[in-house]
């Protein structure tokens, strides 16, 4: 099964069309190989690394980059069931991370530090979901 790990070049540039002044929040859903997968030549690349030695990797190194945009976790939660949705959906992930702007978000994936980081990212992860959403008002009920 091949798994969606980076944008497509499409999906890329509708994020970047939509308001970049907005805060951005975005629902990640991200699911782990068993075993990293590094390219070629990397020096990690034959390495015995799970997935999640690998996405730990890639927390430590992106972290920074990430506080220094501005970006927080506004909640994080531990994957239980899908109760809508694929049979098979699991998540080793589920979290929504806050930018100030879209305009940190790009800030922080264009960063030159941030671009080593995430090949950790990419060697860690069989699927995932990036959704990004505004924020509005919580509210009593639906709709």
């Amino acid at each position: 099964m091949t798994g969606h790990i980076d944008p497509t070049r499409a999906q890329f540039d509708a994020f970047k069309a939509l308001d970049r002044d907005e805060p951005c929040e975005m629902l990640n859903l991200v699911r782990l190989r068993d075993a990293a997968q590094y390219p070629e030549g990397h020096a990690q690349a034959g390495s015995t690394l799970t997935g999640a030695e690998a996405y730990r990797l890639y927390g430590k190194h992106s972290g920074p980059i990430f506080a220094r945009v501005g970006g927080a976790i506004l909640w994080r939660g531990e994957f239980r069931t899908t109760l809508t949705g694929p049979d098979g959906d699991q998540w080793d992930h589920v979290f929504v991370a806050r930018y100030p702007t879209a305009h940190a978000f790009l800030a922080m994936v264009t960063d030159p530090e941030y671009q080593h980081a995430v090949i950790h990212r990419q060697a860690a992860v069989q699927d995932s979901r990036l959704i990004r959403c505004a924020p509005a008002s919580a509210g009593e009920v639906f709709g």
